[in-house]
This record gives structure tokens, C-alpha cells and sequence, in this order.
């Protein structure tokens, strides 16, 4: 029966126990992109507090592919000190990191990528800012190879893995939404074709790290939008992935325009709101042999526990609860299990866009009050 505190290994990164933190934009980052003694900083804050693998703020693997302040850019070798830094400072705690790469694609917006989103197609969607551009075969291309580049850089500067962000409506998933994608060739269409630029993506990334590199993705179980990716195309692709060998698939769920079921969903105030992608992910650990990771609003040892013991997850992963409290699995370790203390108010990200990088706004009040 598995249990929250006991050692696995994904393809020979051994962690210490199932919690995951789940990749978190921090605005901790230079405008290019450069990481700083901050982000370094929190980071070696989480693995002092036992997080099993720390999983990075979606890293932008070109220029044209950031979306927010602050964000880690992974698209430059003369990053390579600051990159090193980052993970010395998470091994001297003996933890583990993994970095996540991403390019927003059409969730983007011209002044923050410095020139117009490109996307699948040239369509009007709701997440997005403004009509992209439809890629060329030359920019896909380009694109896939700057994953891979991404992903030996990942691995020269000492991360334990790399995670493809293929949820929450970012360009990976893009392709795979029929919603986003509405193009003619052989990226459009079937989803066997709308799964063909993540392979690439995927193919070439494994190629540039080396077969003994975790190779990881986030993907969404549903878009929780009409007309956009939904679960039996989200199990074709899990199982796909699972045939290429990834080392791990974290469940996630819903885009920007999923309303009331977007990623980052409020009010997780009691055990009944947490875990509420547990049905997606249930159903693609069902269809999958590799390891499965769930995000969305755990708060509490018991919810995790049975998602583990009772319905098969592997990994739970994590994100506000650890804004609030970097110490929390230790916390659980030592005896104390009553549930996080965050409040998924989402105050946190707001000092973020301010540029002071994000932090829990409650836990500042009660301290200064």
C-alpha cells in the first residue's frame, strides 16, 4: 500500500517521499529571464522542508514563449551560473529539482513576447489575449529543437529532470485541443495528429538529455471546455506517452477559460473540494503503466493517503499550500498532520506581477498583526 513518506525512484532519481511541488510561476526572475539568489533562495527553502521533488515555475525555452514577469527563461547558455545555483542550493538540502519548459504559445501576448503569439492556428479563443499567428512548418520545427536544446542545457546545469508543460492551455496544449487547433496538414485533424508536434517535442527533448534523464509531463485530463480537449483524447495521449517511455505524467485540469474549473480553483475549504482532478487522473493511471502524479487542492494528509492507497496515484503534487508553508511535509513528517494552512485565496501571485516575487499576503498580516 503506498503511503505518503516512503523512498521511490523515477529512472533513477530517488526521492524521498510522494510529494511533489507542482511547477509555480515565482517572479523571481530577471526580465530575461536570468534566475536570482531569490528564486535560489526559495527553492533551498522548499528542500529544507522535505519536499520530495521541486518542480520549477514553467521555464520559457525561447523569447516568444514567455508569458509572465519575472518568469525562468531556459533559452540561454550564459544562464549556465545562475542555473548552477539554483540547483546547489536544492542538492546541499538533498533535495531534488526538475524543471519545467514550456512556450505559451498563443497565451501570450505581443508585448510580452516581443513580437505576435504564435500558435496552432490564427483563431479568436477566449484564453487568448489576441488573434495569433498560425505556425509555418519551419516554426514548429524551430520550436521543437528549442525544447531539446532546453533540455540538454536542464541537464548540463545540474537538474535531476525536466517536465514538458503540455496543460492549461499553453502551447503543447494548444495543439492538442481541437478547440486551438484547427489546421489542415498533419499536425490538425485526428488526434493522432494533434498529439504529433507534443512526440516531436517529446522525442527530441529525450534525444538531448540521454535515456537515463526523468523525462516528465504535465497534462491536462480535460480542458473542462466545450469543444477543447477532453478525457478519451486526453488518455490517447497519455497512452502514446506512456508507449515513448516518459518517466511520469502529473494530471492536471482546465485553461484560463474554464472558469469555476481552471487550474487554480478558490475556496478549497473543506476534504470533500480537495483532490478535484482525482477523477482524471484515476482514469489515465487506469490506462498507463508509468507513474502518475495529481495536482489540484490537497490539503491534508488523510485526502492524500487514500489517493495514494486507494486510487493508484503515485505522486501528489502541490503548489499554494507550499507559498504558505515551505515546510509543510516536515511538518506532517514530524506528527503534526492537521491540513495546510492555505486558504486558496490566490492573494499570493499578486505581490508577484508587482515584481516582488510571490509570497502568502495572509501569512504577512497575521505576522505583523
Amino acid at each position: 500500500m503506498k503511503r505518503l513518506f516512503e523512498k521511490t525512484a523515477v529512472n533513477g532519481m530517488t526521492l524521498e517521499n510522494r510529494s511533489v511541488r507542482s511547477a509555480t510561476w515565482e517572479g523571481m526572475c530577471d526580465k530575461d529571464g536570468r534566475p536570482t539568489e531569490k528564486l535560489a533562495s526559495c527553492y533551498r527553502g522548499l528542500a529544507e522542508g522535505k519536499a520530495g521533488l521541486i518542480i520549477t515555475g514553467y521555464a520559457f525555452v525561447r523569447p516568444d514563449g514567455k508569458q509572465m514577469p519575472g518568469t525562468l527563461g531556459i533559452h540561454a547558455d550564459d544562464f549556465a551560473a545562475g542555473m548552477r545555483a539554483l540547483t546547489q542550493a536544492v542538492h546541499e538540502e538533498g533535495g531534488k529539482i526538475c524543471i519545467q519548459l514550456v512556450h505559451t504559445g498563443g497565451q501570450t501576448t505581443t508585448k510580452a513576447a516581443g513580437r505576435p503569439p504564435l500558435a496552432p492556428s490564427a483563431v479568436k479563443a477566449e484564453q487568448f489575449f489576441e488573434v495569433p499567428q498560425e505556425m509555418t512548418r519551419k516554426e514548429i520545427d524551430e520550436i521543437v529543437t528549442a525544447f531539446g536544446d532546453s533540455a540538454r542545457r536542464a541537464r548540463q546545469y545540474g537538474f535531476d529532470a525536466v517536465q514538458l508543460h503540455a496543460a492549461h492551455g499553453y502551447l503543447i496544449n494548444q495543439f492538442l485541443s481541437p478547440l486551438t487547433n484547427r489546421r489542415t496538414d498533419e499536425y490538425g485533424g485526428t488526434v493522432e495528429n494533434r498529439c504529433r508536434f507534443l512526440v516531436e517535442v517529446y522525442r527530441r527533448v529525450r534525444i538531448e538529455a540521454g535515456p537515463d534523464f526523468p523525462v516528465l509531463i504535465k497534462l491536462n485530463g480535460s480542458d473542462n471546455l466545450d469543444g477543447g480537449l477532453g478525457l478519451n483524447d486526453a488518455i490517447y495521449a497519455a497512452r502514446l506517452m506512456d508507449s515513448e517511455k516518459i518517466d511520469a505524467i502529473e494530471v492536471s485540469g482546465g485553461t484560463p477559460a474554464s472558469g469555476e474549473e481552471a487550474p487554480i480553483r478558490k475556496k478549497i475549504d473543506s476534504s470533500e473540494k480537495e483532490g478535484y482532478n482525482l477523477p482524471l487522473a484515476r482514469e489515465i493511471k487506469k490506462a498507463v503503466l508509468c507513474p502518475v502524479m495529481a495536482v489540484g487542492g490537497f490539503r491534508s494528509p488523510e485526502v492524500i493517503n487514500k489517493a495514494l492507497a486507494e486510487d493508484g496515484i503515485d505522486y501528489i503534487s502541490m503548489s499554494r499550500p507550499f507559498i504558505r508553508e515551505p515546510r509543510l511535509i516536515e511538518r506532517w513528517q514530524k506528527g503534526d498532520t492537521t491540513p495546510a494552512t492555505c486558504i486558496s485565496c490566490n492573494g499570493c501571485f499578486r505581490p508577484g506581477i508587482r515584481g516582488e516575487g510571490i509570497y502568502c499576503v495572509v501569512d504577512k498580516k497575521e505576522r505583523q498583526n
